[in-house]
Order: C-alpha cells, then structure tokens, then sequence
C-alpha cells in the first residue's frame, strides 16, 4: 500500500491521520466518510470501503467519555485503543464481524486484528537440585538467548497441555505438571500493539540428562542453572517474571 499524507491508494475512502477504535466487550464503533454511525459490517463482503474508526472530533458527537488504553501505529496513522464510558453499545459492530467485510477500512481491520491476544505456555522444569532448565534458541523472537521451555499455544490447546508438548519437542522429555498456579502475565512490546499473554507453570524432573534430545534448528544448548543465574540469563519479561517467583 501506498500511503500520503491522508489516503491509502488502494482503498476509494479518505483516511484521517488519527483515529479512536473504541471497543466494549467485543463490540467497536464504525462510521462512515461523514463521521457518522454506528455502522454494521457483513461477513464475507466483496466491495467499496465505506467504514473506519471515527476520529477524536467525531466521538465528541456522540457524546460519551472514553478512557485511552494504548497507542499505536499502523501504516504511518496512529490508532488510540479506548474504552467508551457507556452502557454495552448493542447496536455496534461485533470486532470478529469485521475482519471480513471490505467494507471495512483496512486500519480498522488490521487493529481489531493487533488487539487479539497471542497466547503463549511455558514451563519451569526444576531437577532435585532446585536448578532450572533453559535452552538457548536458534530461531524466533530470542535468537542466541535463554528462554524457558515453550511457545504458542495450539488454536484448541489448553495451556497445561501447550507447555508440555513444546517441552517433548524442544527438548525431547515428557514432564508432569505439578499442583502450582500458573503464573500468568501480559505485555505490549511493540507500538504495533500486539499483546502477548503468557501461562507459566512448574513442573519436576529428575531424569538422566542422556534423555535430553533437543530439537534440531531450534534448540542448540541446554543449561541447568541456579533460579538467580537464569533470570540473569533470560531475555523474555516472561520468563524472568516467573523465575523471579522461584
């Protein structure tokens, strides 16, 4: 996509700089060129682009508050995340309605898109010396660091069981889980928006290092480390937020 100062070329609709997707419990305001709505988009609609977020200016119209969650960029336009200071708008758009509606301007749908949380599981294996085990990764977000065990979670995939299928493939051991809480925390990292949330567990492991196969280009070292080395070590919030707890 080409941008200017106001248009993306590929789109027939004029796009402010600034925009406020404003979201309650799933549902998200849409108006129109005029700044007028709500709209309601259609699944799975081939056609003109005719919707986006309002502006800080247009929401003024509607005469509610709204808190500022976040902000972000895409394609050079800043989107401000707000919640509207509102009753549950039923006549708004619902946010998974939108995704597939031409209709919809593409900011609008690559921000409902951002504002989806990725869900990542991971574990803390601890042997009877109280060390932890972490890998050294060979691809991802953290190439040549130390991370736990673990990854993204399957679409259809619990957490408990997320954690100790990446740790058989990573690592090549199975693991029981133990009765611990997990410890669950969540990031932004980016000014694109993306939240990450993750799932950390516990789990005990006592077996013969001999056992350990570590999975090719993925994995390339494995280290069984005292709990204050290995936040000295980890690069990811995540991790060291949990191995803090240790």
């Amino acid at each position: 996509m080409k941008l200017n100062n106001r248009m993306i070329t590929d789109t027939n609709m004029e796009h402010p700089n600034s925009v406020v997707y404003l979201e309650h419990d799933g549902k998200v305001l849409l108006v129109d060129e005029e700044g007028k709505g709500p709209n309601i988009p259609t699944k799975n609609n081939v056609g003109s682009t005719k919707f986006r977020f309002p502006t800080p200016q247009e929401v003024e119209q509607f005469g509610f508050g709204w808190e500022i969650k976040n902000r972000f960029n895409i394609l050079g336009h800043e989107v401000i995340k707000a919640h509207p200071d509102i009753e549950w708008p039923s006549d708004w758009a619902w946010k998974d309605d939108c995704i597939s509606d031409d209709a919809v301007h593409p900011i609008a749908r690559e921000s409902i898109y951002r504002s989806i949380h990725r869900l990542v599981s991971k574990v803390m294996i601890l042997n009877n010396e109280g060390k932890v085990l972490m890998g050294k990764i060979e691809r991802g977000h953290f190439v040549g660091h130390w991370t736990l065990p673990g990854g993204y979670m399957d679409h259809d995939e619990h957490p408990a069981v997320g954690c100790v299928r990446e740790t058989l493939e990573e690592m090549g051991i199975n693991i029981n889980l133990n009765d611990e809480t997990p410890i669950v925390t969540q990031r932004i990292f980016s000014r694109e928006g993306i939240s990450f949330v993750s799932f950390t567990y516990q789990a005990d492991w006592n077996g013969d290092d001999s056992e350990i196969m570590l999975k090719e280009n993925e994995i390339s070292d494995y280290a069984w480390l005292e709990p204050s080395e290995a936040v000295s070590r980890a690069v990811s919030g995540f991790d060291v937020e949990a191995l803090k707890r240790l």
